[in-house]
């Protein structure tokens, strides 16, 4: 049941134009950016030669592309699970899944696979990018596949929180704004950590960016992996019991 509603979600989302738009718009912009990095490269291989040790076209190129992918997909996701729970209730279709013979898990778990599939396919093509430049060149395959690893750990959260805050009210904007107000905070923690005494520590653990920064310079750190476990999990069991609430009322 699970896969049933996992694909009902992936379908009504290409069956609506914003999916599409997104899809299209992402790749337009990391594409320039991606060509633009690229370019920086060339200019700068002549010096780069004379040295050793040097960043290689996965530091220079690949790695600020995905950098910026992850802000621009932290403003982005909050549009797509937006209308996950947020729709089901405006609808009144929320009703039925509950009055099905499905448990709140799976309509949750459910809900989340059909947004980790959209994720996979968003990922997939951004990473038709950099694997491009195997044709020309080598690249470190280990921290291509750890900036893989962690951009799918990070739009799982993203997911995860995201449909958490669309269980809470029936308006997509709301749970839009809500999202994105959550996901920022999470984002920009480690920066009050200079103004707050003996607290530093705690908030770059808390940050989003700090995990993200590791997992990009290729750095696999078991902590970042259990952040972002206990991020999507914990979420994911306070939607569940969201809507177990909503349900007895």
């Amino acid at each position: 049941m699970i896969w049933i509603i996992a694909r009902r979600e992936i379908g009504a989302m290409f069956c609506s134009p914003l999916a599409w738009i997104l899809l299209a718009v992402i790749q337009v912009i990391l594409g320039f950016l991606f060509l633009t990095n690229l370019d920086n490269y060339f200019l700068l291989q002549p010096q780069l030669m004379q040295f050793e040790n040097t960043p290689g076209v996965t530091d220079i190129v690949i790695t600020p592309l995905m950098h910026i992918a992850a802000i621009i997909l932290l403003m982005v996701m909050p549009l797509l699970t937006m209308r996950s729970l947020a729709e089901e209730k405006r609808n009144r279709t929320l009703s039925l899944l509950v009055s099905a013979p499905l448990s709140m898990s799976e309509i949750v778990l459910g809900k989340f696979l059909g947004l980790m599939l959209f994720v996979f396919i968003l990922l997939t093509m951004l990473m038709l990018m950099p694997l491009s430049l195997y044709l020309g060149t080598s690249l470190d395959s280990g921290k291509l596949l750890s900036i893989y690893l962690g951009m799918l750990l990070l739009l799982a959260t993203f997911s995860a929180i995201g449909l958490y805050l669309s269980s809470l009210t029936d308006n997509q904007t709301i749970a839009a704004i809500s999202t994105f107000g959550v996901l920022f905070m999470l984002w920009i923690i480690d920066w009050l950590g200079g103004s707050v005494s003996n607290g530093h520590s705690v908030l770059s653990y808390l940050s989003l960016l700090q995990h993200h920064h590791s997992m990009l310079e290729g750095v696999f750190n078991s902590s970042d992996i259990a952040y972002y476990l206990l991020l999507i999990v914990g979420f994911l069991v306070l939607t569940i019991r969201q809507l177990d609430r909503e349900r007895l009322l």
